[in-house]
């Protein structure tokens, strides 16, 4: 019970990623409140975690005052408030030609503005119980793939805003701002977005080495086992820090450049 009776807020908990770690607060004795945009799939949430720890707020994330209804509701129901997981986020597919102001700053506006309205919100609560900021970004922060720019930039601010607050919260608040990277995730709605870029349904089931030195990409349970970790006491102080969850480095990787990655051979 490494969360027990600690309440958490949960953005974008409906589903993939936050359900994931959704799923794992409870067990490990959390209280949550979920978060998510459709009212189908919030119900269907709640009524596969059961609703005895459990509290669903349905509004896009980016309404007018959302923030401050999420941490309202959550200090209502429980009286405190112990996290804030940053989770929600717009995947879209965008590069330079069909990128235009309306469209960057929305992406902008939940996968970066939202988080830091959210933890603004919850700050004076979270600043009593000492508590816990996790933001979930993801690999892509550091450069991107070609068909994700938008949302590439989108983690990048994500990612300082991390480093920044992360230093400086713990010293005026008490508070601890720390991020993971999640890379290449199964999630349901990977598996269908795969499949509009021209993949079969079934294309999980045979990766490239290049992609997935394991044979298979990273499972949502796995990315919330991290988080776990992030949000416990066991963490310690540790701040400011962005960690990066993947099967293979990020940084100075260099492919090897043979018939094990060229020609489709894998």
């Amino acid at each position: 019970m490494r969360l027990k009776d600690k309440v958490i807020i949960i953005t974008g908990s409906t589903t993939g990623i936050g359900k994931a770690i959704a799923k794992a607060s409870l067990s490990e004795g959390a209280k949550v409140l979920l978060h998510g945009l459709e009212e189908d799939l919030g119900k269907l949430t709640l009524e596969e975690l059961g609703s005895e720890n459990t509290l669903l707020h349905v509004e896009d994330i980016t309404s007018e005052g959302c923030p401050d209804r999420l941490v309202g509701l959550a200090i209502k129901t429980w009286g405190k408030l112990d996290a804030i997981v940053n989770n929600a986020a717009l995947v879209v597919s965008s590069n330079i030609e069909n990128t235009d102001n309306r469209f960057l700053s929305k992406v902008l506006e939940v996968n970066s503005i939202a988080p830091f309205l959210l933890i603004k919100s919850a700050l004076p609560y979270l600043s009593t119980s000492r508590g816990v900021v996790l933001n979930i970004g993801s690999v892509n922060a550091w450069s991107g793939e070609p068909n994700l720019l938008a949302y590439s930039i989108s983690k990048g601010a994500l990612m300082t805003m991390t480093r920044n607050l992360g230093d400086v919260l713990p010293r005026t608040h008490g508070v601890r701002v720390n991020q993971i990277n999640p890379g290449w995730v199964l999630t349901e709605r990977e598996m269908i977005r795969k499949q509009q870029h021209g993949l079969s349904e079934n294309w999980y089931e045979e990766i490239p080495a290049m992609y997935a030195p394991s044979g298979r990409i990273l499972w949502p349970a796995e990315i919330a086992a991290a988080a776990v970790y992030w949000l416990a006491d066991e963490s310690g102080p540790i701040s400011g820090q962005v960690v990066d969850l993947e099967q293979h480095p990020l940084m100075g990787r260099n492919a090897p450049k043979d018939s094990s990655t060229i020609h489709g051979k894998f």
